[in-house]
Order: C-alpha cells, then sequence, then structure tokens
C-alpha cells in the first residue's frame, strides 16, 4: 500500500503526529497545549505526518541543529518524536516515513542525522549506528570523597531559574564545542526544555535548583538538580538527583564537590555522564559508584561524502573505506580519506563496512579494531584498523547530555 507522506502544516496535524509515538507513552492524542509546547522547538515543515486518508498514523520530526563533531560543529538533523500507531504498524509506514524524512534532510544540505532510540535494535535498518555511551551513577554517601584538593579560588552559589538564563549557555557553549555528540540550544530550547520546571514534571515533587561554579569571580561550571527528601523510620533515605553538570576543566570537579557533600540524603544519583567523566579517576572509592552503561547517541551519515569532509583526522595517513548502505545505495562504494577529504576512489580498500559501523567511528566512540574483532568491520589490508583507529580517534570520548 502506498500513504501519503508530507510535512505536518498545522498545530491539529502537529499534534496527531507527535501522538503517534506519544501512544506508547501513554499520551495520545497529544493535547494542544503540548503540541504547541513541542512546536516552539521543531517547526511545521520538520515534522512528517504518515496519512491514512485523512487520519493521522504516525510521524518523524527532526530538529535544525549544529551537531559537534572532531574539528567543530556542523549542520544535523536531530530526529525527534518517531512513531507509528499500533493499529498501522507491520506495513511499511516507518521505512516511507524514514526514507522522506532522509531525503528532506539531504535536500536541507545536512549530511547528518542523530537520534537517541527508545528501541536501539530498530534504526539500524536506515543507516543508523551507535555512536556515543552514557553512564549512570549511583553512589551512597559516605563514599563520596575525592582525591584531589579543593581549588580554593573557587566559589558556589545558588541562582534562580532566571537569573540562569544568562549564566548557563556560555559555560555549555564551551564544553559543546569541545564535545563530539553535543548540539546547540537556543534561547527557547533553554526556556521551555532546560530551565522549565512545570510541576508535573518533577521527581516525588522536588523542585529544579540551579548551582553555579565561580574561579576568580567568572562563572565557570554549573549543575541543574533535585533534592528528593524522603523519610523512612525517622531516618532520611532521599537522594540528589543530578539533572545535568558540566563546566570548564577543574572547576566541574568543583561543581561535584558541592554536590556530592549535600547533607540529609542517602545517596546521590545521575545519568547521561560521559564515559570518560572525570569522577573516575577522582572518587577515592570509585567502585562503589556503580555505574552503568548504555546506548545514548546514534548517527546516520546522510551525506557519505560531505559527512567524512566535514570533520578532522588526528592521522594525516589515507584510508580507503569500503562502505555499504542498502537504505540510501548511492552512499555506498570505495572511499579515499586524505587530506581531511573524502573522495570516491577506485584504489583498493582496506577496510568493508556498513554505514551503521562508519557511523560509530565517526565522533570517536569506538574504534575500527573493537568492531573488527566484533565482526562488523572486515580488515582487507593487514594494519588498517590500526590506521583507522589512529586517524578516527579523539581526545574526549563523544557526549550527549540530553535526550531530545
Amino acid at each position: 500500500m502506498t500513504w501519503e507522506i508530507r510535512p505536518t502544516t498545522d498545530i491539529h496535524e502537529f499534534g496527531a503526529a507527535m501522538g503517534a509515538i506519544g501512544h506508547y507513552f501513554g499520551g495520545w492524542p497529544a493535547d494542544e497545549e503540548a503540541a504547541e509546547q513541542f512546536h516552539r522547538n521543531l517547526p511545521f515543515e520538520r515534522l512528517h505526518a504518515a496519512f491514512d486518508g485523512e487520519q493521522v498514523v504516525g510521524g518523524a520530526g527532526a530538529m535544525t541543529f549544529q551537531l559537534t563533531v572532531p574539528g567543530g560543529p556542523i549542520a544535523c538533523a536531530g530526529v525527534t518524536v518517531v512513531g507509528v500507531l499500533p493499529t498501522h504498524r507491520r506495513r511499511g509506514i516507518l521505512t516511507a516515513l524514514m526514507r522522506e524524512q532522509l531525503e528532506d534532510v539531504r535536500r536541507r544540505g545536512e549530511s547528518l542525522a542523530a537520534l537517541w532510540a527508545s528501541e536501539e535494535g530498530i534504526y539500524r535498518r536506515y543507516g543508523y549506528g551507535m555512536a556515543a555511551l552514557g553512564t549512570e551513577m549511583t553512589l551512597g554517601r559516605g563514599h563520596h570523597s575525592l582525591r584531589v584538593p579543593p581549588d580554593e579560588s573557587a566559589r558556589v552559589r545558588l541562582v534562580s531559574l532566571d537569573e540562569a538564563k544568562a549564566l548557563l549557555p556560555p559555560i555549555y557553549d564551551r564544553v559543546r564545542l569541545r564535545t563530539p555528540g553535543m548540539y546547540d540550544r537556543t534561547p527557547t530550547w533553554w526556556e521551555s526544555r532546560i530551565l522549565a520546571d512545570p510541576p508535573d514534571r518533577r521527581e516525588d515533587g522536588a523542585a529544579k535548583n540551579v548551582a553555579v561554579v565561580e574561579r576568580d569571580g567568572a562563572p565557570a561550571a554549573y549543575a541543574l538538580y533535585r533534592v528528593v527528601s524522603k523519610w523512612e523510620a525517622a531516618a532520611n533515605v532521599g537522594h540528589v538527583r543530578v539533572i545535568e553538570a558540566m563546566g570548564d576543566d577543574g572547576a566541574e570537579l568543583e561543581l561535584w564537590r558541592f554536590l556530592l557533600g549535600i547533607d540529609w540524603i542517602s545517596a546521590y544519583r545521575a545519568h547521561h555522564l560521559p564515559v570518560d567523566h572525570p569522577l573516575l579517576h577522582a572518587l577515592v572509592n570509585p567502585r562503589r559508584a556503580l555505574l552503568r552503561l548504555y546506548d545514548t547517541l546514534f548517527v546516520r551519515l546522510v551525506d557519505v561524502r560531505a559527512g567524512l569532509s566535514a570533520r578532522s583526522y588526528a592521522s594525516a595517513e589515507p584510508l580507503v573505506l569500503d562502505v555499504a548502505d542498502s537504505f540510501l545505495p548511492d552512499n555506498a562504494g570505495r572511499w579515499r580519506i586524505a587530506g581531511g577529504r573524502a573522495e570516491r576512489t577506485d584504489d583498493d580498500a582496506e577496510l568493508a563496512l556498513d554505514v551503521n559501523e562508519l557511523a560509530s567511528l565517526y565522533l570517536g566512540g569506538f574504534s575500527a579494531s573493537e568492531l573488527v574483532r566484533a565482526g562488523l568491520v572486515h580488515e582487507l589490508r593487514e594494519g588498517a584498523a590500526g590506521r583507522a583507529d589512529a586517524l578516527f580517534t579523539t581526545s574526549r570520548k563523544p557526549w550527549c547530555p540530553e535526550i531530545f
């Protein structure tokens, strides 16, 4: 069967397309208030809807991002609210939505698409690959001491959510521009998503707090957190929930020194932390942190030539890749990376891989050697995997601190 796939044109269609995925989160159809709120960061024309007659039965959105890759930020589609109603599953609607969305991404000159997957197995069918990992941490009070001495120039102060609008974005941008996997935030994004604190989104009613570390009087790190207070048998069994915490080198540890020193709780909890977080080395008892590893950002090279040419490389030695891409077959073929550019070539390939695995290499989150050991990348010339490792490596592991 064929389905009409087109961008939404008004808030009614927009809410119905959102409701396709919202159904699985207990929110179908999306009410007008929720649709209006989401529409602040997603234009009508970037949310594609699938129509069965006049009924909207699926949707797929793409926010307009500048995503940091090794070397700096580039245009990227931030894929979100993708879903098909359970009444219309297994009919090819998701594939049709994905195809039209990726073609639209390409028309807009965005060489990358990125997403967080509710079910990680779905999107590999469309060329996405796991590009970054994150960690969750639960640390019991009493095991929170740091090995490094305090920075005497650092001071922490609590600020209001309103004051945070001016203080936090410059800190975030400094971290973003040096960290693959992070994306830009508009003032509307900060106001409507990061600093908003509606009562229905609070964990056990706990309000959102903001702490800022200043070094020599200048803002250098920030944290968004909640203090969730619970009492059992006259003892406090609550916790501190760290929503987001980041900052300049050194100041970030002072921020965590403050967070891990908050009293009247029994544990500290955080999610979406980078896998190379300095706490792993700075804690006196890192084993007690109970870190759990999980996938975060998935990436899709929509235009292989443009995407590979947009990032920087840690090695000048050329490498020839044989890339397979069944969903966007014009990406397939042999590509030579040399001088910071990727061009088609007739040279013999040295590594063979699917576009999914190319995405896993792209931000520096994984090495070619580990993917060879997993049987997903094939070494056609001895030593090619090691050369690819040197080419794609980054000084920081990719990190995306927020589900979009």
